[in-house]
């Protein structure tokens, strides 16, 4: 019996070498050498071992990928090495600025050799492996610590579970190892298709869906998304070591670790401007998302030597895609409501190819932006995806012939017929009407979004179908739906209806900052939302408080603090945020004292940043201790100002508040001075 048992763990042994090997030339050579069928029929085979042998169980078995229950919650890892976010270079000019930056500091005149890498557009991670097996998978989090996803991490088929041994080598007793979960672009397509056809909201981009695939609860849906790894940058490393980037490189892809094959050994600054080119001309043709390139100083002794500066490596830099453009014909433009009532112009433009992308729309942001710009219907303008990501037209470069009359805003609201308001000397206009169906569908898109009430599951087409219905006419009504309601909408299975009320049920539970922003109060963003609900612990409590106490509140303008009286006074919005206040459980926000260079500055952003979003420049300025509020006034320490700002930079200027561009506030956020 015993002898048996000996030859079904040799043979069970086999098998995962043999699955593991077959991952290994599948992921990391590309270079298959067995079928899909071959490899199904290995995995059953050692499935069947397993169940019947649990004793031949181990815990880096191929079989092992997906298992785990659902988590109820993600666990904190403390990464034991800050993983830093990089410095970026916008031009040839700033990466040649980097270039003199490194030899001075490292007192040379000699090319410095790079390691020149694609700087992948996912999410990043660290995984641990003791003695070759994957121990903890995490997220980046706020480069100190991170989210605990091991159990949705080995579901990535291109994950080892356990290194391979290199003929000339040995294994580390410990390797951390950061790269990137990406989504490639055939497996988001289908995703995406899948989920148009079951009636679920589509993913923006494969970012988000890699974000969002690799933090569910549930890992067996973390495995059907077919996410894909690559690994760059090493965390502590014990055992073994490693002299430079490209031996690191090397040195892992040996242990079956997955690494970018596009990634180059460069000499000199002009090879690495040349491979930029390179991977310009081809980066829509690649397998993945991409939005530039990342130039690392080679050596690991003069990258030593070099350091850091707050959160950022003197010794690398990303060199950023330029933004996209494309020329194409203004067939009309339009006015859209948004939920706080407000009108925006959008043109409607003849469908072109940009940045890999199909673009028939872009906003136009307000009425003084056309005329400044003078755009006008059968105009042919240049637009720009900034960051390849937001399409805006940048000029008119043919104005149409004849030219059609200048745009005028509607008098009445497009969407309800309700008349339009408009204040002199403020850009905006708005619908005065709370229940316009447009401006519902947009409350209930922010009320559910993720910095919001996070209610996974209400996007666009299923609120527009909740609204046309008259299933849900105000917020509240969201949690009074019933699964035959849903069912009864179309392309609503009755899975899908289900976790829409779970998702629904689940954010019941909520803080008060969350559910503040999600109100849709005129310049009550994320911050405002959180002073509010530091100081005045209640939702009640800042229903009936006085204009002149939240003029008192710290951050809180003139302006921002009108708008705040002007919602509560409105009785419809009172009621609407009463009722809504009984279906949910309100939790009180604690204080987190801040810290860093920017401790106790105030910062107005505006306009379009063409090196991070604004979102992820609201966390930067967050982790360095300041303030990021929505408002302009006397208390702001800075405005900073991206592409095609808005009226907040005019505002800066009559109270003499500094305004600084985009390099000034990327250099502030690194610690220098400006």
């Amino acid at each position: 019996m015993r002898e048996n048992l000996k030859k079904l763990e040799a043979e069970a042994e086999r098998l995962r070498e043999q699955l593991n090997d077959a991952n290994y030339r599948y992921y990391i050579l590309d270079d298959p050498d067995i079928s899909d069928a071959e490899y199904d029929k290995l995995l059953r085979r050692l499935e069947a071992l397993e169940k019947e042998h649990p004793e031949l169980l181990t815990s880096d078995s191929p079989t092992q990928r997906v298992g785990a229950a659902p988590s109820e919650k993600f666990g904190v890892v403390v990464h034991r090495k800050m993983m830093m976010s990089l410095a970026n270079a916008m031009d040839a000019e700033e990466m040649l600025e980097f270039d003199k930056r490194v030899k001075r500091l490292a007192r040379t005149e000699e090319p410095i050799d790079y390691v020149a890498e694609v700087k992948l557009d996912g999410l990043g991670i660290e995984l641990v492996y003791e003695d070759g097996r994957l121990v903890v998978g995490s997220t980046r989090g706020d480069g100190i610590n991170g989210e605990d996803v091991t159990p949705n991490i080995r579901t990535i088929r291109s994950v080892p579970l356990r290194l391979i041994k290199p003929l000339h080598g040995k294994i580390p007793k410990l390797l951390e190892v950061r790269g990137e979960v990406i989504f490639p672009r055939k497996a988001f397509a289908k995703l995406n298709e899948d989920r148009e056809q079951a009636g679920e909201p589509v993913f923006a981009n494969p970012r988000n869906a890699a974000a969002g695939s690799l933090r569910q609860l549930d890992p067996r849906i973390t495995a059907s998304r077919q996410l894909d790894v690559v690994l760059y940058s090493p965390g502590v490393i014990e055992g073994v070591e490693f002299d430079s980037q490209w031996e690191f490189l090397r040195g892992i892809r040996a242990f079956g670790l997955r690494t970018n094959p596009l990634s180059r050994r460069c000499y000199g600054i002009e090879e690495v401007l040349s491979y930029w080119n390179e991977i310009t001309e081809k980066r829509h043709d690649l397998e993945y998302e991409a939005d530039g390139v990342v130039a690392k100083v080679d050596s690991y002794r003069l990258q030593e030597q070099l350091g850091e500066v707050s959160r950022s490596p003197r010794w690398a830099i990303a060199y950023k895609f330029k933004a996209q453009q494309a020329e194409t014909l203004v067939e009309r433009i339009e006015v859209q409501v948004g939920r706080i009532g407000s009108l925006t112009p959008v043109a409607k433009l003849k469908p072109v190819q940009l940045a890999g992308v199909t673009i028939s729309n872009a906003s136009l942001h307000n009425l003084d932006e056309i005329r400044r710009k003078d755009i006008r219907t059968g105009d042919t303008v240049m637009i720009e995806r900034a960051g390849d990501v937001i399409p805006y037209v940048l000029q008119v470069t043919k104005p149409g012939h004849p030219r059609a009359k200048p745009f005028e805003m509607p008098q009445d609201c497009p969407e309800c017929g309700a008349a339009i308001v408009h204040e002199e000397g403020e850009v905006g206009y708005f619908c005065v009407n709370a229940n316009c169906p447009m401006r519902m569908r947009e409350s209930i898109r922010h009320f559910a979004s993720k910095n919001a009430l996070d209610i996974e599951g209400l996007g666009d087409k299923l609120v527009a179908q909740l609204v046309d219905s008259g299933l849900v006419k105000e917020l509240d009504d969201i949690y009074r739906l019933s699964k035959d309601q849903l069912t009864g909408l179309e392309r609503m299975a009755d899975k899908s209806a289900q976790n829409i009320l779970d998702a629904i049920e689940k954010s019941r539970a909520a803080k008060l900052d969350r559910f503040i922003n999600g109100l849709g109060i005129r310049h009550v963003g994320e911050h405002t939302a959180r002073v509010l609900a530091l100081k005045f612990r209640t939702i009640e409590a800042l229903m009936d408080t006085s204009l002149d106490d939240l003029q008192g509140v710290r951050d809180i303008g003139e302006e921002v603090a009108k708008s705040i009286r002007e919602y509560f006074d409105e009785p419809r919005n009172r009621r609407a945020v009463e009722r809504l206040a009984k279906e949910l459980k309100l939790e009180e926000v604690k204080q987190v004292e801040g810290r860093g260079a920017l401790r106790d500055k105030s910062f107005v952003l505006t306009g379009t940043l063409e090196s991070m979003t604004r979102e992820e420049a609201e966390s930067k300025v967050i982790a360095a201790g300041g303030r990021v509020t929505g408002s302009v006034s006397r208390k702001t320490d800075f405005v900073v100002a991206g592409a095609e700002p808005g009226s907040k930079l005019r505002k800066a200027g009559e109270l003499g508040v500094r305004v600084l561009d985009e390099k000034e506030f990327v250099k502030l956020l690194e610690g220098g001075r400006v």
